[in-house]
């Protein structure tokens, strides 16, 4: 699948920090039985590169890697079995380890120069991040004019009461959230609570 496919795939892709590798697994499977199939695993705790190759073997699961900031972390993380990748913004560093891994990247942007910036380097398509502080929908309405050709997955700030208004957006493909993998039902190990608010988060595109 192409970049672009595993975003129009995705209602909501979720932001997941994995702090015990034991939830990795039985996290994947509540949320592609809710309908939520593209996962976005962070490097943000020590535990990042074996969830992702744990989740990457179960069914259905398309396993990508979130909180990109360093070049080595490409090809460790494509490795590990990660088929896309997201980082929180674009460096010259970061744009050729991306090419040299193969790992296709959704990098963060914040401003119409940092769009024009990634898309000068191939890049068009774009996580709008920090997406509410960034100006949110009235941002990526602006930015749909003058440059038609960018397709985002917003994230930061979005929750399910606001992620429809995004979803409205003609240049947006998908919206990424962490209130899919809230920390107390995966502590309690509630993982029909999960496949509950994956069902709810996967209905969002068919309203």
């Amino acid at each position: 699948m192409t970049l672009l496919e595993i975003m129009r795939s995705a209602s909501v892709i979720p932001v997941i920090a994995i702090d015990d590798p034991s939830h990795a697994v039985p996290l994947a499977k509540a949320l592609v039985a809710g309908g939520i199939r593209v996962l976005e695993v962070t490097l943000r705790t020590e535990h990042g590169l074996q969830a992702i190759r744990d989740m990457s073997q179960v069914e259905g699961a398309i396993v990508g890697v979130g909180t990109l900031t360093q070049p080595h972390e490409f090809a460790a993380s494509r490795d590990a079995g990660a088929v896309f990748g997201v980082s929180p913004g674009l460096t010259a560093t970061m744009i050729e380890a991306a090419k040299k891994s193969g790992l296709p990247l959704l990098p963060g942007v914040m401003t119409p120069s940092e769009v024009m910036s990634a898309r000068e380097h191939g890049f068009k398509q774009l996580k709008l991040f920090p997406a509410v502080p960034a100006g949110g929908v009235g941002m990526l309405n602006a930015i749909a004019g003058p440059l038609p050709d960018v397709t985002f997955c917003p994230t930061g700030g979005i929750s399910i009461e606001t992620a429809p208004k995004f979803l409205a957006c003609k240049n947006v493909a998908c919206v990424g959230g962490s209130w899919l993998t809230p920390k107390d039902l995966m502590l309690a190990g509630d993982w029909a609570g999960i496949t509950e608010l994956a069902k709810a988060a996967s209905a969002l595109r068919a309203a």
